[in-house]
């Protein structure tokens, strides 16, 4: 009887191991691998002349700058807010948190036209950003905006599950001790969280490198000005370009590909870390 149970399980975890195997095969590596094939069938000159054209260039210019601008602020404000819900009790703490995962459910594109709303011409401040002579819509800021508001969830919901775990037993110490806000922060504080930060912040970096919903819509799709890396392949792929299309489509997959490696080098670490302090844990229970 044990014997056909046993054989059972292993013909059900083999059927679903194959099962997950052709769906991600179908569905991931088969795509991926038709976006490479594509990008470097007509040779590897017309693929790096494809990046190096002006257009290709500056669209990549304006995406590390959206990047570079965005990481900041999400690393900034993602802390704060996972420091906020991890160590203190409010009212309204809920609506919050229910705010906080707004952007991950709404779309991005409706993301796009609300900050249209309010910041376009005709928009609810529209009168005075142009009064101040400012643009938001179809310029710099409004694209940082619109990647802000689809990524700064993702740096909060890696570090609250940390923080919540770990406490603040460590924070409070410090404050008896007399650190002040900021020597809590950078002594205590992040020191402790650096593993979850890291994932999400590359995982936000990753996001906002690849966001094309809320950034078309606001962007205006003016050339070698508001175009980012996703949009300048969707221009390239609407005009036929196919070989230069498909070779920046490449670079975002490679983005992505490497994004995914360092997420595992990451939780490879975490484990590494952890099998070092087990054993020594264990050393001082048993010297008790």
């Amino acid at each position: 009887m044990n014997t056909i149970n046993r054989s059972n399980h292993y013909l059900a975890k083999y059927l679903l191991i194959s099962i997950t195997v052709v769906f991600l095969t179908i569905l991931l590596i088969i795509p991926l691998g038709a976006i490479f094939y594509e990008a470097l069938k007509s040779g590897w000159d017309n693929f790096s002349n494809a990046l190096y054209q002006t257009e290709a260039i500056n669209a990549i210019k304006l995406t590390l700058i959206v990047a570079i601008i965005s990481l900041p602020l999400n690393l900034f404000f993602g802390v704060m807010m996972a420091w906020l819900l991890a160590n203190f009790e409010f009212k309204g703490k809920k609506i919050i948190l229910t705010f906080i995962d707004l952007p991950l459910t709404v779309s991005p594109v409706v993301a796009g036209l609300m900050l249209i709303l309010l910041f376009g011409i005709d928009g609810l401040f529209g009168d005075v950003l142009d009064a101040l002579n400012l643009e938001i819509i179809f310029a710099l800021p409004g694209i940082i905006i619109a990647t802000l508001f689809v990524t700064f969830p993702i740096v909060v919901k890696s570090l609250l599950p940390a923080m919540k775990n770990l406490g603040n037993s460590e924070e409070q110490v410090a404050l008896t001790l007399g650190a002040n806000f900021w020597h809590i922060l950078f002594k205590v504080t992040l020191p402790k969280i650096k593993w979850p930060l890291l994932y999400g912040i590359i995982l936000a970096n990753a996001r906002t490198i690849g966001e094309f919903g809320a950034v078309s819509v606001v962007s205006g799709h003016i050339r070698n000005q508001t175009n980012t890396i996703p949009l300048h392949v969707e221009i390239l792929y609407n005009e036929y370009q196919f070989t230069a299309a498909f070779a920046c489509a490449s670079l975002l997959a490679l983005i992505a590909i490497s994004t995914l490696l360092l997420q595992n080098l990451i939780e490879y670490m975490q484990k590494q870390k952890h099998k070092n302090i087990q054993p020594q844990s264990d050393y001082i229970n048993e010297g008790v």
